[in-house]
């Protein structure tokens, strides 16, 4: 059965104005990446001007790998982060739930009528022996995407994502040659998770005329938002690295408290008092 959502929400409109409109002024802005109400409700508390899901973050969250959600249960995470502020919301739709473009059109309709202002949909495949879609497939899925979400009665910022990178084939011409396809199907923004050099990142930049996201919070990439805006990049994730960051803590503590049976740890954790103010209505 399909989440119960509607797209009755007098409010989607201008978020989704406000969305596109951070994405046109000069300069890059940081959309960080929430994982439950709790933690969107806290960075929209410390002053960030939107959000944007992780399917990483909210698996780790119930205990499970990503790509292990199904689309029901995302979409109905998705609403929650959607209700949880006053923010625009790009979800993380993976794959678009499906192969077909048929389908990837039917997951951006049902997105749409959570309020989202907009969201992502990869050309990874999930499966090993073909990690990646097609190219002509693959443009037709983005193809699909685009002509679904322009029919949505808000606007909605169509994100296409090229996953070569992550996915173990480092090819970067093909990258271009793919996200090149996707801005010509209508992607609004452009995406290719897993760039670290300067070089790679400023060539994808200077082949396109969209604005590009690029993920941040891997292990030795020393970009800032600085750099990143001098190379033209227009937004900056961070995927599931805030929903590691609070693991690792986790993980840091409970292994304090079994191995040495001491708790040094709450020296560094937030305030009862901090975190009970953010949380005031």
């Amino acid at each position: 059965m399909a989440p119960s959502t509607s797209n009755h929400r007098p409010d989607a409109p201008d978020k989704a104005r406000a969305f596109r409109a951070l994405h046109q002024r000069p300069g890059a802005f940081i959309i960080p990446n929430p994982w439950d109400v709790g933690s969107a409700r806290i960075l929209a508390h410390l002053g960030f001007e939107a959000l944007a899901t992780t399917s990483a973050g909210f698996a780790f969250s119930v205990g499970q790998q990503d790509n292990t959600i199904g689309r029901d249960r995302m979409l109905a995470h998705v609403a929650e982060i959607v209700a949880a502020t006053d923010l625009p919301v790009s979800a993380d739709l993976e794959n678009g739930f499906a192969d077909d473009p048929d389908g990837v059109a039917s997951t951006i309709r049902l997105a749409g009528a959570t309020g989202l202002a907009g969201g992502s949909i990869e050309d990874s495949t999930g499966r090993a022996d073909t990690p990646v879609y097609d190219f002509g497939h693959a443009v037709d899925r983005v193809r699909a995407a685009v002509e679904a979400a322009r029919a949505l009665p808000q606007p909605f910022v169509l994100t296409a994502r090229a996953e070569n990178h992550l996915v173990g084939r480092p090819d970067l011409k093909d990258t271009i040659k793919r996200l090149q396809a996707y801005q010509a199907a209508g992607a609004d923004v452009l995406y290719a998770p897993g760039l670290v050099s300067e070089q790679d990142i400023a060539a994808v930049v200077s082949s396109l005329d969209r604005p590009v996201n690029v993920l941040m919070g891997m292990a030795g990439v020393p970009h800032t938002l600085a750099s990143l805006s001098r190379l033209g990049v227009r937004r900056v994730s961070v995927g599931g690295a805030l929903a590691r960051a609070a693991l690792g803590g986790l993980l840091r503590a409970a292994r304090e408290m079994r191995e040495h049976g001491s708790f040094t740890f709450t020296g560094e954790a937030a305030s009862f008092r901090e975190i009970s103010e953010m949380f005031k209505r």
